[in-house]
This record gives structure tokens, C-alpha cells and sequence, in this order.
């Protein structure tokens, strides 16, 4: 293939995953909307019993429907992960180079790594609950990417370096973690003011289905902690070193440089809360929220509405 056609390829294929993601996506709202008449009790007592009511026929039909959905939903984003990979693996070969040099290719590659994630946590934690976030946010961010396209080519001279691979590779992996862990977050909002507010009779549906909010915070407590020492590697000392290489300075203000720090901070703070002062619940998820949106920020609004020495990110 020559490399127009490595580049057509990509096209193609990205935004193949782009639907095929946004379909995982509807599954997922699926699971939870037929889900909302079950009640939590039913998988713990009548498990393998048969139903004798209508309205545990009705429940138990809903249950499956809702089960079906996720199963729809998971292999439609094990799908959509392998049709971005084979996507971002074409850019690459199109440009010949590694495919993370402009804006348009860190999204699909960080949310190439976000689904990654996403997958292998499944299997581990079993964190298949925070598929609609995952999903959805992914889907934006990819067509969100498409409108910032540009044509597979080489590099300007300041990102002629190998710490291009270093420094973003890492800024990609610790932002896909933040995803999943603001993903946790919110939901563990959603949750805990749920078990507080919704009487144990009333308590029906996909939300009480997942683990409980305590559960879910130490999910989010954990995906944060593996991300920090990653995003300040990649913030605070790859980017230094590599600045240093392309501009002759270590650090200079830049707003993609502060927003960066500005992120940092926050996450630490969020951390430092977590282990020394036991601070859970509420706020601490409140502040790794906030810290994911001044990610997002450094990712979009600089790049688009913020001048800098990072203008080529466009």
C-alpha cells in the first residue's frame, strides 16, 4: 500500500470505531434502562427460582434484557477498540512516524489506551458499570478530534525527538486513567446520594446493581493513584527535558505548561487528602473531577482557543 492509501485507510477506520463506539454506547444506556424495575434483591434471592407472578415474569424479562444490552455493549467496545487500533497503526504507517504528533492523533490515540484500560479493568475490577461514560466521552472526544483533522505528514523540527514518544505516550497513558477515574468519581456521586435519599423498598434499577458508593470510591482512589506518578513524569519531567531540547529553556510559563502543573496540582492535592487526612466521599471526588476538567481544559481550550509555543498541537 502506498501511503495515501495507509491514510485513507485510517480515515476509514476511525471513524468506523466512531460509530461503532457510539453504538456501545446506546447498548450500555440500554442495560441501564431495562434495568429500572429490577430490584437489587432479585439476583441475591431469587436467583434460579422460577418466577410466579407477572410481575416477577415482567422483572425477570427486563433482568435478561438488561444483561443482553451489556453483553452488546462490551463487545461492541472490544470491536470498536480493535477497528481504532488497526486505525491509529495505518496513521502511523502514513506518516511514518509515531501517530501522536498533532491534536487530532492524540485523541484517537488516547482514547485508543482509554479503552484499553477500560477493557482490561473489566476483567479485573469487573468496572463494566462505568461502560456509559467510557463510551460516551470516547465517542465525543473522536468526533470532537475529527473536526481538527489534518493530513498525515511529518513533524515540525521541535518535535523531532524521541522524547515525543516519551513525554506524550505518557501524558496519554495517565490521561486515560484520569478518564476512568472521573468516570468512578461521578458515579460514586450518583450513588452515595442515592443509598442517602432512596428508602431500601424503593431501591430498583441498574444503579443498584453496581457496587456500592464505598466500593467505587476505592476504584477511583486506586486508578488515580496509579496515573499520578505517570502524568508527573510526563508533565514535570519529560516535558521539561524535551522544552529544554526544542526551546533551549526548562520551563517557561507557557499556558500548555501551566494548565499542566495547574492539573498536577489539583491531583495531588487530591492524594495528599486521600492519604493523610482520610479524606473520602463527597469532596474528594469533587476535587478529582475538578482535576479531570482542568485535564480536558489543557487538552482543548489551550490548544484551540490559547496561544503558546504548543500551537502546532492543532
Amino acid at each position: 500500500m502506498t501511503l495515501e492509501q495507509y491514510a485513507q485507510a485510517s480515515n476509514y477506520l476511525i471513524a468506523a470505531a466512531t460509530g461503532i463506539l457510539a453504538l456501545a454506547f446506546v447498548a450500555y444506556v440500554a442495560q441501564w434502562g431495562f434495568a429500572r424495575k429490577v430490584a437489587p434483591e432479585r439476583e441475591l434471592v431469587g436467583a434460579g427460582a422460577p418466577a410466579s407472578t407477572p410481575e416477577e415474569v415482567a422483572e425477570e424479562v427486563a433482568e435478561e434484557r438488561s444483561d443482553v444490552a451489556g453483553s452488546i455493549g462490551f463487545s461492541l467496545t472490544v470491536l470498536a477498540w480493535l477497528v481504532l487500533l488497526a486505525g491509529v497503526v495505518t496513521r502511523g504507517l502514513a506518516a511514518e512516524r509515531v501517530p501522536w504528533g498533532n491534536m487530532y492523533e492524540f485523541g484517537c490515540v488516547a482514547i485508543l489506551v482509554a479503552l484499553t484500560a477500560y477493557i482490561v479493568l473489566v476483567r479485573v475490577w469487573s468496572i463494566a458499570w462505568v461502560g456509559p461514560i467510557v463510551t460516551g466521552f470516547g465517542t465525543v472526544v473522536l468526533g470532537a478530534s475529527m473536526l481538527v483533522y489534518v493530513p498525515a505528514g511529518p513533524l515540525v523540527p521541535a518535535l523531532h525527538s524521541y522524547w515525543l514518544v516519551i513525554h506524550v505516550l505518557g501524558a496519554v497513558i495517565s490521561g486515560s486513567a484520569f478518564l476512568v477515574g472521573a468516570a468512578a468519581s461521578a458515579l460514586y456521586l450518583v450513588k452515595s446520594r442515592a443509598e442517602a435519599n432512596t428508602p431500601v423498598e424503593e431501591r430498583a434499577g441498574f444503579l443498584w446493581r453496581i457496587p456500592s458508593s464505598a466500593a467505587i470510591d476505592q476504584v477511583a482512589y486506586r486508578v488515580h493513584a496509579f496515573a499520578f506518578p505517570i502524568w508527573t513524569f510526563a508533565a514535570l519531567i519529560a516535558g521539561p527535558i524535551w522544552a529544554q531540547y526544542a526551546w533551549g529553556r526548562y520551563w517557561g510559563w507557557d499556558p500548555k505548561e501551566v494548565w499542566a502543573f495547574i492539573t498536577w496540582t489539583v491531583y495531588a492535592g487530591y492524594l495528599h487528602a486521600r492519604a493523610t487526612a482520610g479524606w473520602k466521599g463527597k469532596a474528594a471526588s469533587i476535587l478529582a473531577l475538578v482535576g479531570f476538567a482542568t485535564f480536558v481544559f489543557n487538552f482543548v481550550g489551550v490548544n484551540l482557543f490559547v496561544g503558546g509555543l504548543h500551537s502546532y498541537a492543532k
